[in-house]
């Protein structure tokens, strides 16, 4: 007898066992493959799939927040404190770098919204490259579909997690650090202060990006504070990968939550083509990275992260289970957040205005 799990009314509990069994299923096979971040891909993974199926589950805001903040936690402790004063004299590098990322993927935002693909506000804010939950919230107040945004940027998101990995597993090479993660899962303990610590940095950061309502505050700020703690001597800011599990775990619940049945079927007659100018932003970028590897006298794979247009908490998991530049990489990826924070909203008012402008003339 065959069941149709879509007509099945599926308790709570029984959803987010077959969530949970999916995703452990998937994680295997991908740490099978050897890919860097598969903790988080995996779970990533099944949310899509079974988000799309029509089943339904949120994952909490505070948890989403708070995994959010361990894994800046994580990068600060990735980031050596010695190499951050090579951050300054390679910023013309980070800054031309993202002006080159959003240039494309606001040039691709015209294409679409030009040729009647999608709407102008709505093209512009779903091909912003970073900060995917706040370009999907500020969209709305523009004029945007919050649904198709939402679809563009997690896709976006998802894509270039999975190419971020494939690139960590073959340019990195089997010596990546992904590539012998169950043996070092339960190795490392975590003393009682260093636990405390972590609480009380989530919690304080939580509080003042809400109070200051400081966008993507719940990752910068934990990064920042991290940092100062380091440098002062404080902590060095090791966090165990057992501990760092259940953010990764949760990271990709969230990201893969988004992609609901409904949302499937309303962006279903414009996927192609979405998809097409996700892939030829990575595309675009990929080949940008190759010319920031020379000019920055840094390796391949830390390059092609540096310059990939998708989420900074995401591409921070990668980098730091790959050889790579940690620093590097997510230098660039901050600097291209706060920017494309800053030029997003002009380049939607002037790209969509200039567009209905167009199309007014061309109906008289």
């Amino acid at each position: 007898m065959v069941y149709n799990i879509q007509s099945m009314k599926i308790s709570g509990l029984l959803r987010w066992g077959l969530l949970s069994l999916l995703s452990l299923t998937i994680t295997l096979v991908l740490l099978a493959l050897r890919l860097p971040a598969a903790l988080l891909l995996g779970p990533m993974i099944a949310a899509v799939l079974l988000a799309s199926r029509g089943i339904p589950y949120q994952i909490n805001k505070r948890v989403f927040l708070t995994a959010q903040g361990i894994v800046g936690l994580m990068i600060a402790g990735q980031l050596p404190t010695e190499a951050l004063g090579g951050v300054v004299g390679n910023l013309p590098v980070f800054v031309l770098g993202t002006l080159f990322t959003i240039a494309a993927s606001a040039l691709l935002g015209k294409v679409l919204s030009a040729h009647a693909l999608l709407p102008g506000s709505t093209a512009v804010w779903g091909t912003s490259p970073g900060a995917a939950s706040v370009m999907t919230i500020m969209s709305e107040s523009f004029g945007g579909d919050i649904r198709l945004v939402a679809f563009m940027q997690y896709l976006r998101v998802v894509c270039c997690a999975l190419w971020a990995s494939v690139l960590g597993r073959f340019i990195g090479g089997v010596g990546s650090r992904g590539g012998s993660i169950l043996p070092d899962l339960f190795s490392s303990p975590m003393t009682v202060q260093i636990f405390i610590l972590i609480v009380l940095i989530v919690a304080v950061t939580q509080y003042l990006g809400k109070a200051l309502k400081i966008p993507g505050g719940a990752l910068i700020l934990p990064i920042i504070a991290g940092l100062v703690l380091k440098a002062s001597g404080v902590s060095t800011m090791e966090i165990p990968l057992w501990f760092l599990l259940p953010s990764y775990i949760f990271l990709g619940w969230a990201i893969g939550s988004r992609f609901t049945k409904e949302v499937f079927h309303h962006a279903a007659k414009l996927f192609p083509y979405i998809l097409g100018s996700i892939l030829l932003l990575i595309g675009i970028n990929s080949l940008f990275g190759l010319l920031i590897m020379k000019w920055a006298g840094v390796d391949l794979l830390t390059a092609l992260l540096a310059t990939s247009p998708g989420g900074a908490d995401s591409v921070a998991i990668i980098a730091a289970s790959t050889e790579v530049d940690v620093a590097f990489v997510m230098s660039m990826q901050i600097t291209r957040f706060f920017l494309v924070l800053m030029l997003s909203p002009v380049l939607a008012r002037k790209l969509s205005g200039k567009i209905s402008e167009k199309k007014g003339q061309e109906a008289q």
